[in-house]
């Protein structure tokens, strides 16, 4: 194992911070990048991380690493130190108000202006060039805020990782995850090894959140250059959904480590024979197919539908209680589907989203993450 420590810009003198990576397996050949709770109120994927340390370096030690496998414990030093009278608030920069998981560096079109001139029929050339020409794009960025430079730094250890792991969790929420089309083929083994109760799939979701801020490079080369060169999918992104907030446990988080270690073995970058693949709980369906369930009066937010239950549509998912004036308003979905995340809050607001369905036909569009 090799400990790196990349150092964040400090916004005062006193105030550093670091991130670390712990660097398993041998350089040169494949690349795996693995990284926990970029919101960092989100602990289940720290957790798991820590298990991930401990198993890497068993196998490390009996030579079974067949790529270099990164893992990023604690991607959100920043946000893990936001924390105000008890309660962490590690979802949005106090400073900026933006979201952590949002507005990573497009360079996409910088990158195909670059390689334009140097692009052949040879996918291997292709890749390689197509990566160096992303680092060095990254590294040429200056970062004048320590969020801007932490964005720069997570993007710089995963932009050559062949599969990069996101690992983040919901309110109170199934195992579920994201990622595009084009990646699922890969993808659908690690939502059945993890047990993902939904999987929303979508090419451009908006924001450019970490995952695809690496798939989408390669989306647009492809797009740009697909019918003059041969361009590869470079990177398959994924954004895992270890349950919810309170999801924290060792026996969880044991049975998540067994679950990447199995998707590593079966993608070939740990050697051995892969566990059999388990049955997909829940086909995977767009993300723009996703009711995002709303209230349209404040009160009591009393849940009559659990996460992981179907629902068919215009049945009842919740109650909102006035307690001074008496009415009860039933939240009814207008669609079906698997209701696979659902707010910890209990005093609903009006307006606000209490609940997400995944259902299968897409009629949402523009931008499609939560805020």
């Amino acid at each position: 194992m090799r400990h790196q420590i990349q150092h964040l810009l400090a916004p005062l003198p006193g105030t550093a911070r670091q991130i670390d990576s712990f660097h398993f397996g041998p350089e040169g050949g494949g690349k795996i990048y693995i990284q926990a709770s970029l919101h960092a109120d989100e602990l289940p994927g720290m957790l798991l991380a820590w298990h991930l340390k401990q198993r890497l370096g068993e196998l490390e030690k009996q030579d079974r690493l067949r790529s270099e496998i990164v893992l990023v414990p604690v991607a959100n030093p920043i946000g893990l130190a936001q924390v105000l009278m008890d309660v962490p608030l590690g979802r949005y920069e106090l400073e900026s108000g933006h979201n952590f998981n949002r507005y990573f560096a497009d360079l996409g079109e910088e990158v195909g202006n670059r390689v334009e001139e140097r692009l052949n029929d040879d996918p291997r050339h292709n890749l390689r060039l197509i990566r160096d020409t992303l680092r060095e794009a990254l590294a040429q960025q200056i970062a004048s805020t320590q969020l801007q430079s932490q964005r720069l730094t997570l993007q710089l250890l995963a932009c050559d990782a062949d599969i990069v792991l996101d690992l983040h969790c919901d309110y109170e929420a199934v195992a579920h995850l994201y990622t595009t089309p084009e990646a699922w083929a890969q993808i659908e083994p690690l939502a059945r090894y993890i047990g993902a109760e939904a999987s929303l799939l979508a090419s451009d979701s908006g924001g450019q959140s970490f995952d695809e801020c690496f798939s989408l490079v390669w989306l647009q080369l492809q797009e740009r250059f697909g019918e003059r060169f041969a361009i590869p999918l470079g990177a398959i992104a994924v954004t895992v959904e270890l349950r919810g907030q309170g999801d924290v446990n060792h026996g969880l988080a044991s049975l998540d480590c067994l679950a990447v270690i199995d998707y590593l073995t079966h993608q070939g970058a740990i050697s051995g024979e892969p566990a059999p693949l388990p049955e997909l709980p829940y086909p995977a369906t767009p993300l723009a197919a996703v009711e995002p369930v709303q209230t349209p009066v404040g009160g009591l937010l009393v849940f009559i539908a659990l996460p992981g239950e179907y629902l068919e549509a215009g049945q009842l998912v919740a109650e909102i209680i006035d307690p001074i004036g008496d009415s009860v308003t039933p939240i009814h979905c207008a669609n079906a589907g698997l209701l696979y995340a659902r707010t910890v809050r209990r005093m609903a607001t009006a307006g606000m989203v209490i609940a997400h369905i995944a259902g299968t036909n897409a009629y949402r569009s523009g931008y499609l993450l939560a805020p």
